[in-house]
């Protein structure tokens, strides 16, 4: 099943921080939009409300619980929609928050992950673990802080076993 889970974490598994990334890491976001560009990206509600604008060059998906959810440059989703187009071999890619990616990690085929080489003191949102039973580090590479990025970080792709 083609589905795709990315997220940057800091050390400790932190994502997030009162609804929002608790860094600016510029190279990561460059790295994000080359990965989902051209694809379905699925997000909580939340995470919706968390951006700017919708994702441009993306479908925008949202699940949401709430049937009558509606706004413009969005499609309200459902798990069984995912599922239905990751199974059909669509690439989608969860792009958040913490609960939608427990909620698919048992479907996903692919995690890019990014550790952000820094503690974030209060993070209220945290990626789920990997299980090394599960899971297996396919490449890691080490990329020092660059122009408008905040740490070091290191950008790994991991495969389900």
């Amino acid at each position: 099943m083609p589905l795709h889970l990315i997220w940057a974490e800091d050390e400790a598994g932190g994502i997030g921080q009162d609804g929002d990334l608790p860094w600016r890491q510029r190279t990561d976001l460059q790295r994000f939009k080359a990965l989902t560009l051209g694809h379905a990206v699925v997000m909580g509600r939340r995470t919706w409300e968390s951006l700017p604008f919708p994702l441009p060059g993306r479908e925008n998906l949202v699940l949401t619980r709430d049937p009558s959810w509606s706004e413009d440059g969005a499609q309200r989703t459902t798990m069984k929609d995912v599922e239905s187009r990751s199974d059909s071999g669509e690439v989608l890619f969860v792009i958040g928050g913490g609960e939608i990616y427990a909620l698919m990690l048992s479907d996903a085929s692919v995690i890019h992950r990014t550790v952000v080489h820094t503690i974030v003191r209060g993070a209220d949102t945290h990626a789920p673990a990997l299980d090394p039973e599960v899971w297996t580090l396919e490449s890691s590479e080490m990329i020092a802080a660059q122009n408008g990025d905040q740490h070091d970080q290191t950008f790994e792709q991991w495969t389900r076993l």
